[in-house]
Parts: C-alpha cells; sequence; structure tokens
C-alpha cells in the first residue's frame, strides 16, 4: 500500500515560453517530490490560444497523465482533430453535443482516480451549469473513482469558492485555473477537500499574465483593441502539489512557484 499518493496540478501553459520551460523542468518536480499523477492546463498552450495535435503529443511525451482545457479550446480549428483523445479534455458542461470529454478515469499505482474539467459562468460566456455538470458526473462514477479532481477553470474568486464549498466531501482535490495567478487560500476544507482558487500559470512571468505588457497596458489606456503576443521574460512554473493518504483522504496542498 502506497503511503501517499502524490498529484501535480500545472497551471495554465502560455505559448512556446510556457512549453520550454515545462519541458526543461518538469521531470525534475517529478522525481524530487515524488509525483504520481501530472495534470497541465493546455488551453493557452498554442501561442495563447488553445492547443494543437503537436502540442498535445509534444506534451504528453514530458510524462504527464492528462491535459485539461477552458474557454480557448476552441480558438484553433486544428483541435477538432484531437479532443476525442482520452487523455485531452474539454470542459464537461459545454453542450453536450460538441465532441470531446469532459472527464477521464484510469487508476496508477492501484489508485482509481477522476479527473473532471469544468468552466464557471461568471463573466464567461454562457454555458451550462457547472454545479450540475459535477453532480451528474460524481453520482454516474462515484463508485468507480478513489479520487475525483477538479479543474475549475472560472473567472470569479466567488465562484471558485462557491463550487469548492458545493462539491466539499465528494471531489478530493479543486483547483481554478484560467485567471494565471497563484492564490494563496491553498486549504483542506471541512469536509476533507483540498481547494485553491488558482493555481496560476506556467510561463513568462515578465508580462501581464503571460503576454506582452505593453499590449495589455496599451489596451487599458486607449479601450482600443491591441494584438496580444506572448511573453518569454522570466520564465517559471506555477503548480500545486496535493498528497493523498492511505484513505484517498487528501492531507496536504503545497504551491510550487518556480
Amino acid at each position: 500500500m502506497l503511503k501517499s499518493f502524490k498529484v501535480l496540478a500545472v497551471g495554465d501553459v502560455i505559448g512556446r515560453p510556457g512549453r520550454d520551460i515545462l519541458a526543461s523542468r518538469l521531470q525534475g518536480i517529478i522525481d524530487s517530490k515524488k509525483i504520481d499523477f501530472v495534470i497541465v492546463n493546455g488551453e493557452n498552450a498554442a501561442g495563447g490560444c488553445s492547443i494543437t495535435p503537436e502540442i498535445f503529443h509534444d506534451l504528453m511525451t514530458l510524462g504527464i497523465n492528462v491535459i485539461t482545457t477552458g474557454n480557448h479550446v476552441w480558438d484553433n480549428k486544428d483541435v477538432y482533430s484531437i479532443i476525442g483523445e482520452d487523455r485531452l479534455l474539454r470542459p464537461a458542461n459545454y453542450h453536450p453535443e460538441l465532441p470531446g470529454k469532459g472527464y477521464f478515469l484510469c487508476s496508477v499505482k492501484g489508485i482509481k482516480i477522476c479527473v473532471i474539467n469544468l468552466m464557471g459562468r461568471s463573466q464567461m460566456h454562457p454555458i451550462d451549469c457547472p454545479f450540475r455538470a459535477f453532480d451528474a458526473i460524481y453520482d454516474e462514477l462515484q463508485n468507480k473513482a478513489d479520487i475525483f479532481i477538479v479543474d475549475f477553470h472560472a473567472e470569479t474568486t466567488s465562484e471558485k469558492r462557491s463550487f469548492g464549498w458545493y462539491v466539499d466531501g465528494r471531489a478530493s482535490f479543486v483547483y481554478g485555473t484560467h485567471t494565471h495567478v497563484q492564490t494563496a487560500d491553498e486549504e483542506i476544507l471541512s469536509k476533507g477537500t483540498a481547494y485553491i482558487t488558482d493555481i496560476g500559470m506556467t510561463g513568462g512571468f515578465d508580462s501581464v499574465i503571460g503576454m506582452d505588457k505593453q499590449s495589455s497596458i496599451q489596451r487599458f489606456i486607449y479601450r482600443t483593441k491591441v494584438k496580444y503576443d506572448v511573453a518569454a521574460g522570466n520564465p517559471k512554473i506555477n503548480a500545486v502539489i496535493c498528497s493523498f493518504d492511505e484513505s484517498k483522504r487528501a492531507f496536504e496542498i503545497l504551491k510550487i512557484n518556480e
């Protein structure tokens, strides 16, 4: 029996700078932290928008188990050729007629894991309710998984916090993505769910959430549409490690910013 099972969740990978630093440092983190399972949000991996078949397959060679996405998943038409892959998720609360899957079920080292990708609705484009989407998936699979992990891709802290409390005791680990700024509220909620509002991003930190800072400044000053370019300076990895004990309960959640 494993004494602990460690899950690494890596924040949104932003373009080539994010992919490069992930390629150079991920294996070292896996080895040094004794990671058993790796989830990466890849919705910004291709130039800041979506993911391509080549990038998906390149990332999967790095020891990643699952890639999640979010609202930018459809921004590159090439994604349609890979969105049916088991290990590439799109938010489960998109319309059911869209291609792709919203959760992934697997077994690693005897631990049955369900990774669920959901997207918030507050200040985002219209989409089905993520709370009810979680209920449906959990009701279907609660006897088929030991650990339920949710990448909740959402804009507002209030919706993320509300979702965390809503699934407390059912989800094992809930972490937010999308806003690209790592928050300081990592905790184990009262019924045992490990939670953090946002795990941050992986890419150039000499930037505004991964994009060229001058373009971002101009957009706010002049209120005109300005083309964003991915920033490369000061690359870092933001991530979180969640550790589970022999009873499959989360007992520790630690941030990475390096």
